[in-house]
């Protein structure tokens, strides 16, 4: 079963004519499989070899042909050598079947992508983590997990043979009548299978596969439903002109400081209205930063903020949301100074305020969250940077801000 669901979902694989190459496969391995099934049978009904729940019959047969020796072990580890290979035929398959929906919309997109080694990583993990899981709930039981599989694959059967009825039905070509009832025989043989097994294996198991199969099935049209919506709100046809929106740029501010400094230097590149906005937590930290900041006199405007219960994004989003709404083309462009640490472990002694904000704006249209990056012990010193300039003279000097030329910044001693 394993096989011929690997051959049916890696048709495309094959070398091409591809199907052709692929039903010259499935010929072989159905007739390599009618022969060892007969001749299992055929000798377990010549040794009187019953199954029992201690041993295998082809574990029994070996013994019985072979004896103990060296030979019964080959033919042992041959067994459990082709069971790995049918338990990597999962990996191998639903990956590729897994991308298959994701380009039909039907899974997620992430599903279609390619890792390093052109396999399909993502579905190889996600099979993996869901593998260890029923492994492990199931606590490793094979009469309980068997039912699942055995289900499984007879329902995927009979839904595939009959999406062939189907195909021949809409497709009539020559010879159509023919296939559809060789199809139509093969789904309502796989059908009475899978009932059976609900049937008889549903306290054992099988219930699970009933309550999962429909969830799937909502799921995946859950999903397709989302791409075929979010795909109707983003298309564009490009005939209609794009309007010019008022842009708006505020750089949140804890201080006066390099980081703040560099944020305000690349504010000024984007758009000519550059605020700072302060949230007010301390009072006395208040009126020293006006203080600070007026002395600076860079020509950007200090707004400041006030937190009565000392949180700074919700005062900051709702000025955000007071710019926006100012006019129904307003862009607001949150320009976040994150200072970057040097080591990993550095990261746990400095608070996490930039993610902060750029999660509390996501979901806030017409507003453009942008991080400037100070790296600590990497970073571009912004005194260096401002001595490759000739005019090294007006370093010092007081100068605005704003313009489409980046200023230059004279970061107070100290900051």
């Amino acid at each position: 079963m394993t096989g011929t669901e690997a051959i049916s979902n890696g048709v495309g694989a094959f070398r091409r004519p591809s199907s052709k190459n692929a039903a010259t496969t499935l010929g072989w391995m159905a007739a390599i499989l009618a022969a060892f099934f007969l001749g299992t049978s055929w000798l377990a009904r010549g040794f009187n070899v019953m199954p029992t729940t201690t041993e295998t019959v082809l574990s029994q047969l070996n013994r019985q042909i072979f004896g103990s020796g060296a030979l019964y072990f080959a033919l042992q580890y041959a067994t459990f050598a082709i069971l790995v290979l049918a338990a990597n035929t999962a990996f191998a398959d639903f990956p590729r079947l897994s991308s298959i929906l994701a380009n039909d919309r039907y899974m997620p997109r992430q599903f279609a992508a390619r890792g390093d080694r052109l396999a399909f990583s993502n579905g190889i993990v996600v099979l993996a983590v869901v593998a260890i899981l029923l492994t492990w709930l199931f606590r490793g039981n094979t009469a309980a997990l068997i039912p699942l599989y055995a289900i499984g694959v007879f329902v995927c059967f009979t839904l595939s043979q009959a999406g062939m009825v189907v195909h021949w039905v809409k497709e009539r070509s020559a010879g159509w009548r023919r296939r559809a009832v060789l199809n139509g025989l093969g789904a309502a043989a796989t059908g009475i299978v899978a009932i059976v097994q609900v049937t008889t294996k549903f306290t054992h198991g099988a219930w699970i596969v009933v309550l999962i199969i429909p969830s799937i099935i909502w799921l995946l049209l859950t999903i397709h439903r989302h791409y075929v919506r979010f795909a109707e709100e983003i298309k564009f046809t490009g005939q209609s002109p794009i309007t010019p929106l008022h842009h708006t740029v505020i750089v949140p501010v804890s201080g006066i400081n390099k980081a703040v400094a560099g944020a305000l230097v690349y504010a000024t590149t984007i758009s000519d209205e550059v605020e700072a906005v302060y949230v007010e937590n301390e009072i006395q930290k208040t009126q020293q930063l006006e203080k600070d900041w007026d002395a600076w006199d860079i020509g950007v405007p200090l707004v400041v903020l006030a937190s009565p219960y000392r949180s700074v994004l919700r005062p900051l989003v709702d000025h955000v949301e007071n710019l926006r709404m100012l006019s129904p083309g307003e862009l607001v462009t949150v320009v976040v100074p994150e200072v970057v640490p040097k080591s990993w472990w550095e990261h746990l002694l400095h608070n996490k305020t930039a993610l902060y904000i750029r999660t509390a704006f996501m979901f806030k249209p017409n507003v453009v969250v942008t991080a400037v990056p100070f790296l600590l012990g990497h970073s571009y010193r912004l005194r260096e940077w401002m001595e490759h300039d000739e005019d090294l003279d007006t370093v010092g000097e007081s100068q605005p801000l704003g313009g489409r030329v980046p200023a230059r910044v004279t970061v107070p001693e100290g900051a």
